[in-house]
């Protein structure tokens, strides 16, 4: 075998890596051999150096051949006189107190271990340090150290992690790793120096083997149409394709505490996409060489921390050393110092505001600031989305949406849309939602000379140097309105819409430059007519201003009633089966058991379930094996046949006489 691995390599130019613990056969066959301490090559010389140096062997590998020492020629030992006990004491090499020890050998250790991590702020370089030997006690200098440090000394600061608080989540680094895996790696070394269990994630599409922690082939599993529609011949196609198989895995992770990213445009929009649909509060950091531009399009409305690389991404140095040692150390403090959730007492409440609305909102926030965390979005767009973002998550007990105006600028072509999909939440989650017509007169653009040639003959109004806004027209108003009901009949919560008849903004009244009183009834009709009311969905017409104090009032007690029914959220109960038909529950009836109702605590009787293959009622215990189990339509497991099998034992006992 040795010899056929030796040919091998002459006669077809490959290369061989060789694990092998026999030294002889790895001495005999390799060109050069590397010694493993801890996973990870330690010393590596040539394999002919080795072989010559008989006491290397020794030391480095605890090896000793039998014919590497003389042997002393054996003492002729006296006859024991008849009667009398010999006793023979065995001694180990080096046990006398004159022999020489074992010279320990220096050895080397990339990375972090729990031997060569220093102090907090040491900087990760390649450790050399001896070989343990037999444990004794610690010197006078040792003692100090450790002393100091228990004192709390200024010179001896080390990082306390809550380990049991954090024992159960992860910090997830993600990127390509066919292509940034030495800078991925030195996130992961920073990382795991600060105590951190950390999974590595591969992004990459080439194809190219990978040594993290989760391959790209189990990543690219979670695309709807599997790894066929992520590793192909287009590299755009296959990290579009890649992001959103991502994007399915981190969402399928239950230890994640955290991810963090490095990369360029590529890996900034691969990991950016997974990132946005977490849930916030989730720490995020992503290096990025594209976090000093326009970053809307990787953040969103969530709470991605952007941090820019300085340098690019290739390669660790000077720079980039610290930038991710910064990154790595911001994810670490997120991790240990997680707020906890228990700590809000009030409910959040989300409300969006544009400047021609301020008044109104700030009105509502007084009114609603002693029951409620009010949390004020600015409709710019993303405030629309980031509100939302809350409430996918969680995070917010219902919504006063008084700026609708993003619906507006998609509609009529602004800049500060929020896209197709907003108010599409509460059709997902049955949150209480109060909502009006702010600021729906107006789309927005930027400095007078960015509005697009087509909108300069419009109704235009110069808001301050950077901001244009255009009056919607009766046409665009017709089409908003039906925008908006079609998303308020999706939605599922208990909902109730106003409709400001005096004016949607501040410059839509009377002597006001955006004063249209039949734009706004074309929008009003077109909300009304499309528009499905019911039991606890109400459309609601006031003849006030929309920053009049009596309108916010009325958005107050719209929703005094219905979030605070979001505090302690319940399903609702399934419809009653009577005789006369199906009917829904009726307003007085008693809540269902697990949200309070039914019978008091003292006097539910539990049930208490039997092992599978056991009889009840007294009679003899023992395993039926032949019995099969089957779900019943409910839910509970059952003994299918289990009839048949008792009385198949009581023909038995009366067939024996029992």
């Amino acid at each position: 075998m040795a010899q056929a691995l030796r040919r091998l390599p002459e006669e077809t130019g490959i290369a061989i890596l060789l694990i092998e613990q026999n030294l002889g056969v790895a001495i005999e066959v390799a060109d050069r051999i590397g010694v493993m301490v801890n996973g990870r090559i330690a010393h590596e010389m040539p394999a002919h150096e080795l072989a010559a140096d008989k006491a290397l062997q020794e030391r480095l590998l605890g090896v000793r051949s039998n014919g590497d020492e003389e042997e002393a020629p054996a003492e002729v030992m006296p006859e024991p006189a008849a009667g009398t006990a010999r006793v023979f004491t065995v001694r180990r090499a080096h046990a006398d107190a004159d022999a020489s020890p074992v010279v320990p050998v220096e050895r080397t250790v990339r990375g972090i271990t729990r031997w060569n991590a220093g102090a907090a702020g040491a900087e990760i370089r390649d450790a050399s340090f001896p070989r343990r030997r037999e444990p004794s006690a610690p010197a006078p200098a040792a003692r100090e150290a450790t002393d100091s440090r228990l004192r709390g000394d200024d010179d001896a600061k080390v990082f306390e992690f809550p380990v049991a608080a954090g024992a159960g989540r992860a910090a997830y680094v993600a990127g390509t790793f066919d292509t940034k895996g030495r800078e991925l790696n030195f996130l992961r070394q920073c990382l795991e120096k600060r105590g951190l269990r950390v999974v590595t994630v591969d992004l990459a599409t080439s194809g190219k083997p990978s040594a993290a922690t989760i391959h790209p082939r189990e990543v690219a599993r979670h695309h709807p149409e599997g790894e066929k529609a992520v590793f192909t011949d287009d590299r755009g196609s296959a990290v579009t394709a890649m992001a959103l198989a991502f994007e399915r895995f981190l969402l399928t992770r239950r230890d994640l505490g955290g991810v963090l990213s490095a990369g360029g445009s590529g890996g900034t929009s691969l990991a950016t996409q997974a990132m946005r649909a977490l849930p916030i509060g989730v720490p995020k950091v992503m290096v990025s060489t594209m976090a000093s531009g326009d970053t809307r399009p990787y953040v969103g409305p969530s709470d991605i921390c952007m941090m820019y690389s300085v340098t690019d991404v290739s390669g660790i140095n000077r720079i980039s050393e610290r930038v991710l040692s910064n990154a790595a150390h911001a994810l670490a403090g997120m991790l240990a110092n997680a707020m906890p959730t228990e700590s809000a007492t009030r409910p959040a409440l989300g409300l969006t505001m544009f400047g021609v609305t301020t008044p109104c909102v700030q009105a509502v926030t007084r009114q609603l600031a002693d029951e409620y965390d009010c949390l004020v979005f600015h409709a710019t767009g993303v405030g629309g989305q980031s509100m939302e973002k809350l409430a996918d998550s969680g995070l917010l007990a219902g919504a006063i949406d008084v700026s609708t105006t993003e619906i507006a600028d998609e509609i009529a072509g602004g800049v500060l849309s929020a896209g197709p999909h907003r108010l599409d939440v509460f059709a997902r989650h049955p949150l209480p939602y109060v909502g009006s017509c702010g600021a729906l007169d107006m789309a927005n653009f930027g400095a007078r000379d960015t509005v697009p040639e087509r909108f300069k003959s419009r109704r235009l109004y110069r808001h301050n140097p950077t901001v244009t806004l255009m009056r919607t027209t009766a046409d665009e108003n017709r089409r908003i309105g039906e925008f908006i009901a079609r998303k308020l009949n999706a939605m599922q919560g208990p909902l109730r819409f106003l409709l400001p008849e005096g004016g949607v903004s501040a410059i839509d009244r009377a002597g006001q430059p955006f004063h249209d009183p039949d734009a706004d009834r074309a929008l009003f009709a077109a909300i009304e007519s499309g528009f499905r009311p019911g039991a606890d969905r109400k459309l609601v017409r006031l003849p006030h201003h929309i920053n009049d104090e009596a309108f916010a009032q009325a958005l107050v007690a719209a929703g005094a009633k219905s979030p605070a029914r979001a505090r302690r959220p319940a399903r609702s109960p399934e419809p009653q089966e009577t005789a006369h038909g199906t009917h829904p529950p009726q307003g007085n009836s008693r809540p269902p058991a697990h949200q309070g109702g039914g019978r008091p605590a003292h006097r539910r009787r539990r049930r208490r379930h039997r092992p599978v293959g056991q009889v009840r009622r007294g009679r003899r215990r023992r395993p039926d094996r032949h019995l099969q189990l089957g779900p019943l339509p409910h839910g509970r497991p059952r003994l299918a046949g289990r009839r048949a099998g008792v009385r198949q034992r009581q023909r038995d006992r009366l067939r024996d006489g029992a």
